[in-house]
């Protein structure tokens, strides 16, 4: 009599690393105690990105905060802001080049649901370091 064959599970697919980018979009956006912050990676789902980092601010005092820090801290390492979209008092859009954070308002994210738009967009964790 043979042995039995074990099934083996699937794989889960690796966790990518984050870049460095990401991390201090993230780490600045938590400082400014932005809600519900998420990172999609968009890799595998667009050509010509590879990170969006979004994040809601309850107020438009609160989005200028978040967007300062983003700013201060990306200029300290060294990342070379390619261009901004807005700010407005809904959604300010920063480019980082295969980086993009979007700073939202509830009503805004809510509206536009990026991350709905980007659903096949896996979503990572990233703990603020």
């Amino acid at each position: 009599m043979s042995d039995p064959i074990t099934a083996v599970p699937p794989k889960a697919p690796a966790t990518p690393a984050v870049p460095a980018e990401v991390q201090a979009i993230v780490d600045a956006l938590d400082d400014k105690r932005a809600l519900d912050i998420a990172v999609l990676h968009l890799e595998q789902v667009s050509s010509s990105l590879d990170w969006f980092v979004v994040a809601s601010g309850e107020s438009v005092l609160q989005l200028q905060a978040m967007e300062a820090e983003v700013r201060e801290r990306l200029k300290a390492s060294g990342a070379r802001l390619k261009g901004v979209e807005g700010p407005s008092n809904r959604w300010v859009l920063m480019d980082y080049g295969g980086v993009v954070a979007h700073l939202m308002s509830p009503e805004a994210r809510e509206f536009y649901d990026l991350e709905g738009l980007w659903a096949d967009a896996p979503r990572v964790p990233v703990v603020p370091s």
